[in-house]
């Protein structure tokens, strides 16, 4: 009797446990070449690369954009409109529940990072002012975030490191647990850009 009614007390939980899993959407990224040869020239360049998939059934029938966020001195200086579907003429909504592009990061100049965001119809090239120094990261910060749709969210960061004893930490940084737009004055980063998406 005791074994029933604890079944019966947690049924409900189990299904809306499953039913909040079902909405959710889900972001999964892979660094890199599985060639070993090509991996190998992606780090000889100094260049991030990243397999970028999202995967929920609410993604159907919405719209992406992406906006670049600017900022120096732990202030957002600009905020720039990467990718827009939504106003893009003939582009249709997500169709299933996929989306996969990808982004290639790299320090072009001396003072400018490249980022080329790269989907199945189209692409899209930036460049951004830069600090001389060729420690910047590209970081897949949207994989440890709860992702809703209307929401805006970041998806990725372009970082310097977080430098303390002589040591350089790039994950002390995005894996902080603190708000994105803070790392400037809690780590003290000259410069870092956000890429924040949205689906709706």
């Amino acid at each position: 009797m005791n074994k029933l009614l604890l079944i019966l007390v947690l049924l409900p939980l189990f299904a809306s446990g499953q039913s909040k899993l079902d909405g959710a959407i889900q972001m999964k990224t892979e660094y890199g070449s599985t060639n070993q040869e090509i991996q190998d020239i992606l780090s000889f360049e100094g260049i991030d690369y990243y397999h970028v998939q999202f995967i929920g059934e609410a993604l159907k029938g919405k719209h992406v954009s992406i906006i670049a966020k600017k900022l120096w001195d732990g202030e957002i200086t600009e905020i720039d409109t990467i990718v827009n579907t939504a106003k893009i003429t003939g582009m249709p909504p997500i169709s299933s529940d996929t989306l996969k592009f990808k982004i290639t990061g790299k320090k072009f100049t001396q003072d400018q990072l490249k980022v080329f965001f790269r989907f199945e119809r189209f692409g899209n090239n930036r460049m951004y002012e830069a600090m001389d120094t060729f420690d910047y990261s590209l970081r897949d910060i949207g994989t440890q975030i709860d992702i809703e749709i209307g929401k805006p969210f970041p998806a990725f960061a372009y970082i310097l490191p977080y430098e303390k004893d002589g040591w350089k930490m790039w994950c002390a940084v995005d894996s902080s647990g603190k708000d994105v737009e803070s790392w400037g004055k809690e780590f003290g980063l000259k410069h870092y850009l956000i890429f924040e998406m949205l689906f709706e």
